[in-house]
């Protein structure tokens, strides 16, 4: 009886493990500046085709001075990020696992660090199939032994996706949410039940933790399907994103208040306040996104050094009181992150936080955790539905012969470009 007790505990923990889904996370926090998308561009979005000769670059930094013995591989995800039952050599040509012989020492820099870079696909290691894979980086051929985990996607497309982002339509979200509407042009020789067998995700400027599933079309007609929900398909407007300049760390830039250097460079931004209560204010953001940057030299991956930089957000108004602030952008993952957990200054009324950061131009927003425990940014950022927004639009078919969600479609559009 006890050991029908035990094996049967033992089943249920391997389908809980087997069934975790994979994320963008990381496990060590001296890896930092991680940028992971088409090589030679600043596209974010980390999506190959399946038939291209174009790579994936995927860039970090181990903060110290010494190089590890690193490895990486990957994953084949249905389209929720829950791992398949294939084995790699059903998904995966050439090696199961690489060593990353990428990896340089940085150069005349305050803080000592070693940059590492993996390409994909490459020589050794190469997808068979299209879907969703999830990139593993540990330490001495060990895979629990994680540094870093990201998403990448392999397309092979088969679809034609339209689609437009428009302030919402429901009066009661008319001011502060944005609508999405769209498309879906399908092969009838590639897809025998749309109803059944088509999964579409929906993202906002390249997110996953607010991204829309389980979406069905409400029409289907001459091979289209059609997506035009008024309630299903909202997203919060928010607001231009904050944004501060250290490209340059021997002048002043902008939302710089001063500098001062000791053994590392400590950088000191304007005392920020909430805007949640603002009216809409319209200038030129990039939706999150860094630009990792050294004016002052030639090769940023090894010459841009970290400064720490010191964020203060003003209690004065706005913020409720014992909130639970964070910093939080594309360079938090849009996760909430402890180390980007912000402490209350009661002499000074204030939340402060200082993080090294890679020199660049980055953009940042304020969030509170909600009661589930989500970023809740609309309350110190405000909500407007003019506020420019990404968004892009993923499409999956389950494949029949062997069980796994094919990624067939993908198809980026903004609030001012369709």
């Amino acid at each position: 009886m006890h050991k029908f007790i035990l094996v049967w505990v033992c089943l249920i923990l391997s389908q809980v493990l087997f069934a975790q889904t994979g994320e963008n996370k990381v496990f060590d926090n001296r890896v930092q500046t991680i940028l992971f998308g088409k090589a030679g561009t600043d596209d974010r979005y980390p999506i190959i085709s399946l038939q291209t000769v174009e790579q994936l670059r995927l860039s970090f930094d181990l903060l110290g001075p010494q190089n590890e013995n690193l490895q990486y591989t990957l994953v084949h995800c249905d389209a929720n990020w829950v791992p398949t039952r294939l084995n790699q050599n059903e998904y995966l040509s050439g090696m199961t696992f690489d060593n990353i012989s990428d990896f340089k020492f940085s150069t005349n820099t305050y803080v000592k660090y070693v940059h590492y870079n993996i390409f994909l696909p490459n020589e050794n290691m190469k997808p068979r199939i299209a879907g969703n894979y999830l990139v593993k980086v540990f330490r001495n051929f060990d895979e629990e032994d994680l540094l870093l985990t990201r998403r990448m996607m392999v397309l092979n497309n088969s679809t034609q996706i339209e689609g437009l982002a428009r302030p919402a339509t429901l009066a009661e979200a008319r001011f502060t949410k944005q609508e999405v509407q769209f498309t879906v042009g399908i092969n009838p020789a590639t897809v025998v039940n749309p109803l059944d067998d088509i999964k579409v995700v929906l993202m906002q400027n390249s997110r996953w933790d607010n991204a829309i599933t389980d979406l069905k079309p409400q029409f289907m007609s001459n091979n289209k399907l059609e997506y035009a929900y008024l309630d299903k398909m909202l997203f919060n407007g928010g607001n231009e994103f904050r944004f501060f300049d250290i490209r340059q760390l021997r002048q002043f830039s902008t939302n710089v208040r001063s500098k001062r250097t000791d053994t590392v460079v400590h950088v000191i931004l304007n005392i920020d306040e909430s805007r949640g209560a603002n009216q809409y204010f319209n200038y030129l953001d990039y939706n999150g996104k860094r630009l990792i940057q050294n004016k002052e030299g030639s090769n940023t991956d090894i010459d841009g050094d970290y400064a720490y930089v010191n964020f203060y957000l003003s209690s004065a108004m706005g913020v409720p009181p014992d909130a639970e602030v964070y910093v939080f952008g594309e360079f938090t993952d849009w996760r909430l992150v402890p180390e980007y957990k912000m402490y209350y200054n009661k002499t000074r009324q204030r939340y402060d936080l200082e993080i090294p950061m890679k020199q660049g131009r980055f953009e940042y927003c304020y969030a509170i955790k909600n009661e589930a425990g989500q970023p809740d940014e609309t309350t110190l950022e405000g909500n407007h539905f003019q506020t420019e927004n990404e968004y892009m639009v993923l499409v999956y078919t389950r494949n029949l012969q062997y069980h796994y969600d094919e990624l067939i479609g993908a198809r980026k559009f903004s609030t001012q470009t369709p």
